[in-house]
């Protein structure tokens, strides 16, 4: 009885010990699931476009032993949520922005979020895909102790402003309350500009300008048109002020990444980058199909002289950079045009 009893308790510590060898994620097969998230709940959204590519190609490269499952909006709305998932395990690959990281404490990464750093989509392709990018993509990795490790960069488009008249010239923003960033550079920004920033849930902005809430917002065509804003009075009138073009970090929880095989890493890398060339192609075609749609839908839309916003922001991306210690990079960033 003795010697059957110490057979079992070896068996029990065995199995213990085997448990302990997976991969947190992992089934007894050697096969793992990853959860990605975005934040958006529209089907037809670039990120959506972006994680089913990562789900294909995971999946494939893997030959099924990567399952991953896709999640537009089901799990989060907001960007808070989706990364408290990445860090408790209930996402395993998440879409956030500067705005949102600098929250986390890596204020460094809000300088992506500089209004009119970039001039164009190349030159912002420069930026994130080359030293810029690998060094904010460290400082993500290093400040955050491994719990965030960037996969790629995503864009959300270049941000216009729309609004119930039309801009001319910066003199008519003057008093209008503008639905964008409430605090840090950015709102600062538009407070110069001689607007009113003012705070509205993404998902009631469409109330709010139809009800004269707020008088303008700003966001990039696939967004706001999809979400019908263009449609009400005071946001049928579009003036490509471009001030914006977005940067999106795909996160993968560092630690998590860690626990994974070699063969795994490289397969979720491969997927990563695939990813990252389908978002941007989709959001780059959309860009075209949503300006049309506003225009037929009666929509005005029209062009400004950017320089004297592009003049304003100068001094406060200096500021900004030297508070977030990264001067050097805002320099890189500018010889790059």
């Amino acid at each position: 009885m003795k010697k059957f009893a110490f057979i079992l308790f070896l068996a029990v510590i065995t199995i213990i010990a085997g448990c302990g060898d997976k991969s947190e994620g992992s089934s007894g097969d050697g096969s793992i699931k990853i959860v990605a998230a975005h934040n958006q709940t529209s089907p037809e959204n670039p990120y959506q476009d972006g994680l089913l590519k990562f789900k294909e190609v995971a999946e494939a490269e893997s030959d099924g032993n990567i399952k991953v499952e896709v999640h537009a909006g089901t799990i989060g709305t907001e960007e808070s949520e989706l990364v408290e998932k990445l860090k408790t395990g209930g996402a395993d690959v998440v879409l956030v922005s500067p705005g949102f990281m600098t929250q986390t404490g890596i204020k460094e990464v809000n300088l992506l979020a500089l209004p009119y750093l970039f001039d164009s989509y190349e030159h912002w392709e420069k930026v994130v895909d080359g030293e810029v990018g690998d060094k904010m993509a460290n400082i993500i990795n290093e400040k955050s102790n491994n719990d965030f490790k960037l996969l790629g960069y995503w864009t959300a488009g270049v941000r216009h402003y729309y609004g119930k008249k039309p801009l001319q010239s910066m003199e008519d923003l003057e008093g209008l309350t503008m639905r964008t960033q409430t605090s840090g550079v950015v709102a600062n920004y538009w407070k110069q500009t001689g607007a009113i920033p003012t705070s509205v849930a993404w998902g009631e902005l469409y109330q709010a300008l139809q009800q004269d809430v707020v008088d303008s917002a700003e966001n990039a065509y696939p967004y706001f048109v999809q979400q019908n804003h263009h449609t009400t009075d005071n946001g049928k009138y579009i003036t490509e002020t471009g001030h914006d073009y977005t940067t999106r970090f795909l996160l993968v929880n560092g630690n998590k990444f860690d626990s994974y095989t070699k063969e795994q890493q490289e397969i979720i890398l491969k997927a990563a980058e695939a990813s990252v060339k389908a978002e941007r192609e989709s959001l780059y075609k959309q860009e075209e199909e949503y300006k049309q749609k506003a225009i037929d839908d009666g929509a005005k839309v029209n062009e400004i002289d950017r320089q004297p916003f592009i003049e304003l922001a100068k001094p406060l991306q200096d500021k900004a950079a030297k508070e977030m210690g990264v001067t050097d990079l805002l320099e890189k960033i500018r010889e790059m045009k």
